[in-house]
C-alpha cells in the first residue's frame, strides 16, 4: 500500500511524511475521522513508507523487499490487531487465527467497514471484539527482535473494540514500549477508548476526502453522468465507501428507503399491531444492517427538517427521497427533530451494545408515534 494509493488526504500524507524524515516519529498514533475516507489504508502506507528501503520525496519505492512483503501484508515486522468472533473454531480468538481472511480483504478492497469485515468472517449478528487473549500476543510480537525493520509496527484497526483487560495491557506496553516500536491505531468512536490509552496518543485527525478528490477517484473507478457524479458526491459527505455504496448498493439504499417510510406511515397511522409485525421483521436482518438502517433515518430526519425550514439547497437527496420528503417534511420541525435524533441515536447505541433488537425498535416505534402526531 503507497501512499499514491490512498485517495486524496495530501495533507495528512505530507504529515507523515515529514515526521519520518525529520526522525520525530511519534511511538503511539490514533487516526481519528469521518467512516469510509481510508484511515486504514492510510495507516498501513504510512508503515510501508517508514520501513521502506529506498524512500522516495513523497512515497514508498513500492519495489524494495520490504514494500513488496508489504504489498501482500506479510512483511515479519508488520503485526494487525482487528476485531474477531467466537463459534469459528476458536475458543480464545486472536487476530493471527483470521489473518488470511484479513490479508483478502485488504487486498481486494482496503475501504471496507466492520459490516463487510463481519461479512468476510460469515457473521452477521455477532458482535466482535478484541479478546483478552490478544493482549499476550501483542505483548510476545513486540518483544521479538525486528527481523528486517527499523520498526516492529503494530496495525490496530478499531481499538474501541477491546476489551478492558486487553486495553489494560496495551496501555502498559503504550507507556513502556520496547525500542523502535510503532502503535498504528485506527478507531471510528475515539470516544470509546480507554481514557488513559487516549491520552498516550498523538491524535492524527483525518479529514473528509475533498470533493475533487472523490469526483476522480469515482470517475475513473464507475462510468457516470456528469448530474449523477455530482449527486453521489454530495451525498457521499467526503466518504468514498457510503459513495460506493450510492453507486454499487441501490438495494441497499431502497431496503432502508423503504423501511423508513414504512415505519414513518405506520407511527403517524398509529397501526399499533402492523409496528409490532414491522419491528419483528427489522430485527431479523443482522446488526450491522440494522444500524446502517437507523444511521439512515438519522439522515432523512435531518434532510426533512432542512426541508421544512424551505432551503432546498442544503438538501441532499434522491428522486425518490425527494418526492416522498416533499409530503413527509411538514412533519418534521423544531419542537420534534432534536428528540427524533436522539432517540435514532440511542436505538443505535443500543443496538451496538446487544439489545433486544425487537424490543429496541419497538420502543423506537411507539415513541415516533407520540412524536409526529402529539
Amino acid at each position: 500500500m503507497q501512499f499514491k494509493d490512498i485517495i486524496g488526504l495530501e495533507s495528512v500524507k505530507s504529515q507523515f511524511i515529514q515526521t519520518v524524515k525529520e526522525n520525530r516519529i511519534s511511538h503511539a498514533q490514533l487516526l481519528v475521522g469521518p467512516a469510509g475516507v481510508g484511515k486504514l489504508p492510510l495507516a498501513i502506507a504510512f508503515a510501508q513508507y517508514v520501513s521502506c528501503l529506498d524512500q522516495k520525496e513523497n512515497d514508498s519505492c513500492g519495489v524494495c523487499s520490504s514494500c513488496k512483503k508489504y504489498q501482500k501484508l506479510i512483511h515479519p515486522d508488520l503485526h494487525f490487531v482487528f476485531p474477531v468472533v467466537t463459534g469459528k473454531g476458536f475458543t480464545n480468538p486472536v487476530s493471527d487465527n483470521f489473518i488470511g481472511s484479513w490479508r483478502s480483504q485488504i487486498e481486494s478492497d482496503p475501504y471496507f467497514d466492520l459490516g463487510e469485515w463481519y461479512q468476510t468472517l460469515g457473521v452477521d449478528n455477532s458482535q466482535g471484539l478484541i479478546y483478552s487473549s490478544e493482549s499476550n500476543e501483542i505483548i510476545r510480537k513486540l518483544n521479538l527482535k525486528t527481523y528486517e525493520s527499523d520498526y516492529k509496527i503494530m496495525v490496530i484497526w478499531l481499538p474501541e473494540k477491546m476489551h478492558r483487560s486487553c486495553a489494560n495491557k496495551l496501555l502498559k506496553m503504550i507507556e513502556e514500549p520496547p525500542k523502535k516500536t510503532l502503535f498504528l491505531m485506527v478507531s471510528e468512536e475515539p470516544e470509546k477508548i480507554l481514557q488513559t490509552i487516549l491520552s498516550r496518543t498523538q491524535i492524527v485527525n483525518v479529514p473528509k476526502i475533498e470533493s475533487r478528490d472523490l469526483s476522480q477517484a469515482l470517475t475513473s473507478e464507475f462510468n457516470l453522468s456528469g448530474t449523477e457524479l455530482s449527486n453521489v458526491v454530495r451525498l457521499a459527505g467526503g466518504s468514498y465507501c457510503k459513495a460506493r455504496i450510492l453507486i454499487q448498493n441501490s438495494d441497499e439504499n431502497a431496503f432502508n428507503f423503504e423501511n423508513f417510510v414504512a415505519i414513518m406511515r405506520l407511527s403517524y397511522a398509529r397501526k399499533v399491531m402492523e409496528i409490532m409485525d414491522w419491528s419483528e421483521q427489522i430485527a431479523g436482518i443482522g446488526r450491522e444492517r440494522q444500524k446502517s438502517f437507523l444511521n439512515y433515518c438519522v439522515r432523512m430526519v435531518r434532510e426533512n427538517f432542512i426541508l421544512n425550514l424551505k432551503k432546498p439547497e442544503m438538501v441532499f437527496l434522491n428522486g425518490e427521497e425527494m418526492n416522498f420528503s416533499q409530503r413527509f417534511s411538514p412533519f418534521i420541525n423544531e419542537e420534534n427533530v432534536w428528540i427524533l435524533a436522539d432517540e435514532l441515536s440511542k436505538a443505535h447505541s443500543d443496538i451496538g451494545r446487544n439489545a433486544n433488537a425487537k424490543i429496541v425498535f419497538l420502543d423506537l416505534s411507539l415513541k415516533l408515534v407520540k412524536l409526529l402526531r402529539p
